[in-house]
């Protein structure tokens, strides 16, 4: 099954990092949090990636490009240039990189992701900046009992986000950040068939506003309540909080 994770925002409100690098990009304890989302799924078995690029996704290409290197003992050979590589401990994924524009918005992201994932029939989608405990095995599982179109991970961080009203596991009512409002709110973290794309429209469309509104309205969107940690890395203090918990050893996605 195949991760996909939105790589491509601006991350204007972290901008003493984001002048360089994409959000994704940010590191958390000396690697990307794109890296730790990674290994969220890889715990779980996950190892397919599809990052949809778009701000700087130049830094992501080389990133990976150059990890097998990064990771291995090497031996050059200057006068030729060819390089040896020993004791690699490389994860063993495979990482699509899509371009999928510099100003397209998320669910126009994903519609851009259509011929490699249609024929998948379920696949994951989450965000590059954020990170949880959430069980992604039963999470799937979730997803394949109640046979709908699409599942988002409901979390309950503070109410400066948006809502979900849930009854009986069905997304009743989803507002993306209103001014006002508690309770329960997408975590991403996200499982889809195909007939999402029936719900995205171009490179405009936002996921978070007609797409999913439009699933609810077809009772098409399930949520699964993680009641775990999650955490976003909207702004410095949010990433100064990852990067505590992570050098203090108790960050509780690893």
């Amino acid at each position: 099954m195949k991760a996909v994770i939105l790589c491509g925002g601006l991350g204007t409100r972290l901008s003493e990092e984001t002048t360089v690098k994409p959000k994704p990009m940010v590191e958390i304890g000396g690697r990307p949090i794109l890296w730790h989302v990674m290994k969220i799924y890889e715990r779980y078995g996950i190892n397919d990636f599809v990052l949809a690029l778009g701000y700087k996704g130049e830094v992501i290409k080389d990133y990976f490009l150059n990890y097998h290197a990064r990771m291995s003992d090497l031996t050059v050979q200057l006068k030729t240039g060819s390089v040896q590589y020993s004791n690699p401990t490389a994860e063993d994924w495979k990482v699509t990189l899509m371009e999928t524009g510099p100003n397209t918005l998320t669910g126009g992201r994903l519609l851009r992701l259509k011929n490699l994932l249609e024929k998948e029939g379920t696949f994951l989608l989450t965000y590059g900046d954020g990170v949880s405990n959430v069980d992604i095995s039963s999470l799937i599982r979730f997803h394949k009992s109640h046979g709908k179109i699409a599942t988002v991970t409901a979390v309950r961080p503070p109410a400066r986000f948006g809502g979900m009203g849930i009854q009986a596991g069905a997304v009743k009512e989803f507002k993306e950040k209103p001014q006002t409002g508690e309770g329960w709110i997408n975590g991403g973290f996200f499982v889809f068939e195909s007939k999402i794309f029936n719900y995205l429209a171009d490179d405009s469309t936002i996921l978070e506003q007609e797409p999913l509104e439009n699933l609810v309205k077809d009772d098409q969107l399930m949520a699964y309540e993680h009641t775990g940690y999650w955490q976003c890395m909207d702004t410095v203090r949010d990433r100064d909080t990852l990067q505590n918990l992570y050098v203090s050893g108790r960050a509780p996605w690893v």
